[in-house]
């Protein structure tokens, strides 16, 4: 790289020699790495005292400019090297530069992918920033606002202090995170993580009567008190939309109904009602409910037929949305996306996703998700398009109101719900007419003795 010397320019903005003694400003074309030590050099001067606006003002930049400079100092050498042999961008480094040191080193993975094409040793391709910045969304940042433990309490992790006062938020310091705007979100998972264990530990010893629930599919660890998804029923906190909503057993409240904290799973931390009894008459009917009680059958078969048609409906509203998307991404960005989404869903929605490609293999042979991965990273761009659109959908949905995801989704992509729907309960409404029109089956006659 050329460096030209033009310390005359520094000095007509008003600095002294004296001030640029030392400092990397004093050349026209230096690495951002440089800029970041003259600014630090100009901020440590004890006469005269200068600060990131005066800077800024002095060199004909923003004051976020210089402050996002500054903060490439904290880059690890893991990620200074590749900087320097220009191995990643100033974009990549900006972004690093605003994480905890220990995930510098997990993201800095993540601004690479590796292509094999029949080599030994794979190809190792720098991805877009945009691609960085969707992987730091999703897997470090933490919006506060959603925080279960009271971010001002300064005494929660005494090492850790307030939130309030954390310069590690993006709230704290607007001329790093200007590209968040009123978000305020936590950059440090490790510390985020230590607080709400230290919220539920002491959650549970002022309230010795709160149970504790997981909100995860796997296994339930013996002797432990934490209560599996089986063993309780969760209570809707909002109201009932439907009569047929208000009848079912979520959104009623019995005697055995308690305060609850989430301590594996989702939503660690957080305060829910639920109905631990097993014997409850409301939460679990069928216990209480006798097998030939043809009321009660008619119930849970119209219940199931529901189900069934909303089911139906809304997988056929999801791969009507599909057909609509058209192809405008890079099939490298279209994949990694994918990919990244595929990863952190559940093995029940990424079957149903596979089955709606054509992929019926069974989780015990191998895993769905590998084998749907594989053909993902055969398969074009216009396939890419759609599993991006049809996995976000099924994201947004599971963790929130599934029909208001659709709704949004299907009018965002011109898809006729209403007429899907119609057509689903017609054909349910077929094949009942048809099973009630079979002939029962005669039994064999006796033989005759």
């Amino acid at each position: 790289m050329q460096f030209l010397d033009s310390s005359a320019r520094f000095s007509a903005l008003g600095f002294s020699a004296g001030e640029l003694a030392g400092s990397d400003l004093i050349r026209a074309e230096i690495h951002p790495m440089e800029e970041a030590q003259g600014f630090r050099a100009l901020l440590d001067l004890e006469e005269p005292k200068y600060t990131i606006e005066q800077i800024a003002a002095k060199v004909g930049k923003t004051p976020s400019f210089v402050a996002q400079r500054l903060k490439l100092i904290d880059l690890v050498p893991t990620a200074v090297e590749p900087f320097y042999a220009d191995a990643i961008g100033v974009g990549h480094a900006l972004l690093l530069a605003r994480l905890p040191v220990d995930q510098q080193e997990i993201a800095l993975k993540a601004c690479f992918k590796e292509i094999y094409n029949g080599g030994e040793k794979p190809t190792r391709v720098l991805l877009p920033v945009r691609n960085l910045q969707f992987w730091i969304d999703s897997n470090i940042l933490l919006v506060l606002k959603d925080a279960p433990f009271n971010k001002r309490d300064a005494q929660l992790v005494p090492s850790a202090g307030s939130c309030a006062d954390c310069p590690k938020r993006t709230g704290g310091n607007k001329l790093l995170f200007t590209d968040f705007g009123k978000q305020d979100a936590c950059t440090d998972p490790t510390c985020y993580a230590n607080k709400v264990q230290a919220h539920i530990a002491s959650t549970v010893a002022a309230q010795p009567g709160l149970v504790q629930i997981s909100t995860s599919y796997g296994g339930h660890q013996e002797g432990s008190p934490v209560l599996p998804r089986n063993k309780y029923t969760a209570i809707r906190d909002e109201k009932p939309k439907t009569k047929d909503d208000a009848k079912r057993p979520e959104f009623k409240v019995c005697k055995f109904t308690a305060d609850a904290i989430i301590t594996e799973g989702n939503d660690v931390g957080t305060i829910h009602k639920v109905c631990a009894n097993l014997a409850c008459p409301v939460h679990h009917p069928k216990q209480q409910t006798s097998r030939e009680d043809g009321a009660w059958k008619a119930e849970q078969a119209k219940r199931r037929r529901e189900e069934a048609v909303a089911s139906t409906t809304g997988l056929r509203v999801l791969s009507a949305i599909g057909s609509a998307v058209p192809v405008r991404l890079l099939k490298r960005d279209l994949l990694f996306l994918v990919e990244k989404l595929v990863s952190t869903m559940d093995e029940r929605n990424v079957e149903t996703l596979a089955r709606q490609h054509g992929i019926r293999q069974k989780r015990d042979d191998g895993g769905i998700k590998n084998a749907f991965t594989a053909i993902l990273r055969r398969a074009d761009e216009s396939t890419l398009s759609r599993v991006l659109v049809e996995s976000t959908v099924l994201i947004a949905a599971s963790r929130g109101n599934a029909a208001a995801v659709l709704k949004d989704a299907a009018a965002a992509y011109k898809v006729d719900t209403d007429a899907i729907g119609r057509k689903v309960r017609q054909e349910f409404a077929a094949k009942e007419k048809a099973k009630k029109a079979a002939p029962p089956t005669a039994k064999p006659t006796p033989k005759a003795a």
